[in-house]
């Protein structure tokens, strides 16, 4: 009984062996199979495998749900790219003037007795300093240069632009936006390298956007990155000797933009210009403004077939239409463009000899729509109009006198 139950148990452990050996060949073929099919499509770059994120990781893959594969950029790599395609186009502009030399207080003998102080021969003589800086990026290779209009403001002073590589050119102001703050300049050069214009009017608030401009008048090509914080923002900027300009349908951004970063770029994440930086919150972190590119493009344009930047203008001041101003105001309509005077005994509310002064528009009007467009916080007054060509002949819906009622309007240059 022993040697055949022996036999039995024997019989039975060679059917288990078997077993496992059957079990261990099948599993040993599916996962072979499974990780030939990987390797060969790591081959021929359909896959990555990502299981460590590190500095040098370019992109990563991820299925979209339905068999296809997307690409997400490493933002950090793609920061860099963007940085090195952009630099070599960013200028510094350094502005020089002839400044008078105060005499030296102390220099005077009655405070220097033993005369151990010399006495310089070219006190109160005229002498050529530099007085400001500011930034601006090439945006053709003969030489043009995009900044912004109150870098080059001053018409007794001169500019140079340094490029990247460190060289220097005598600048000549090309071109002033009467209406933005952009202005572009020439210089003798060619071969340069130039940024490519992006389209500001696709923008996303939370995008990732790059400046890069002379920080300080003293830090070429500093690079700061952000995200856009807000689109269509109208604010008052001051020029810091007692002027101020409204700067309307901009961008923000909490990218750090300090003094001397005026007039250079915004980027996209490609390296494309999406914006001119042009203002920074006094008071506050992190809250910088910028032209939106869409401007720059329109003038540059204008300054290639004219030679000067051409705006068309109706010729009326205003303020937009608000739920609050329609309250303090006692208005019909919460939407639209007030007209009204300034400050100024000069600021009128409709320049004589305007289109608007022709039609017959005056001051208290409201106009609420531009070619059947209604005038609200998404489409300002003045950015209907410049969608059209001076000589264009509009419709305006205006509200006279406590009444409504469509004029016509013909464009012309401003001057």
């Amino acid at each position: 009984m022993l040697n055949q139950e022996s036999k039995e148990i024997a019989k039975t452990y060679k059917r288990f062996l078997v077993a496992v050996v059957i079990i261990t060949f099948i599993l040993s073929s599916f996962f072979g199979a499974v990780f030939g099919f990987m390797a060969g499509n790591l081959g021929q770059g359909k896959f990555s495998l990502n299981f460590l994120k590190g500095k040098n990781k370019t992109s990563q893959q991820a299925d979209a749900g339905s068999g296809q594969t997307i690409n997400v950029p490493n933002e950090e790599s793609a920061v860099i790219q963007s940085v090195k395609k952009g630099s070599p186009a960013v200028v510094s502009i350094i502005i020089s003037k002839q400044v008078i030399q105060r005499p030296d207080f102390f220099s005077d003998p009655f405070f220097d007795p033993f005369g151990f102080r010399p006495q310089d021969q070219n006190q109160g003589q005229s002498q050529k300093q530099e007085v400001g800086a500011g930034s601006g990026f090439i945006v053709s290779k003969d030489g043009m240069v995009v900044t912004n209009k109150h870098v080059v403001s001053d018409q007794n002073a001169d500019y140079t632009v340094m490029t990247n590589d460190g060289k220097k050119y005598d600048a000549k102001v090309l071109a002033i936006d009467p209406t933005n703050d952009i202005a572009i300049l020439k210089i003798d050069a060619n071969d340069l390298p130039v940024l490519e214009l992006g389209d500001s009017a696709s923008l996303e608030i939370g995008q990732t956007v790059i400046a890069i401009g002379n920080s300080l008048g003293e830090f070429r090509n500093t690079v700061s990155k952000g995200v856009i914080s807000g689109l269509k923002r109208d604010v008052t900027a001051g020029s810091g000797f007692g002027g101020s300009e409204l700067l309307s349908q901009v961008i923000q951004t909490d990218a750090a933009i300090n003094p001397g970063n005026s007039g250079g770029p915004l980027l996209d994440i490609q390296g494309k210009v999406i914006g001119v930086n042009v203002a920074m919150a006094q008071g506050a972190e992190n809250i910088g403004f910028a032209l939106p590119v869409d401007l720059v493009k329109r003038d540059l344009a204008s300054v290639k077939s004219s030679g000067r930047i051409s705006q068309p203008f109706i010729g009326v001041r205003y303020v937009p239409v608000d739920q609050q101003i329609q309250k303090e105001n006692n208005l019909p309509f919460d939407y639209g463009a007030l007209v009204i005077r300034g400050q100024n005994v000069t600021d009128f509310a409709v320049i004589p000899g305007s289109p608007a002064d022709k039609a017959g528009i005056v001051e208290n009007d409201i106009i609420l729509e531009v070619n059947n467009t209604k005038v609200d916080s998404d489409h300002p007054l003045a950015s209907l109009l410049a969608q059209y060509n001076i000589g264009d002949a509009l419709t305006l819906k205006i509200w006279h006198k406590g009444d409504t009622k469509n004029i016509e309007v013909t464009l012309e240059e401003r001057k």
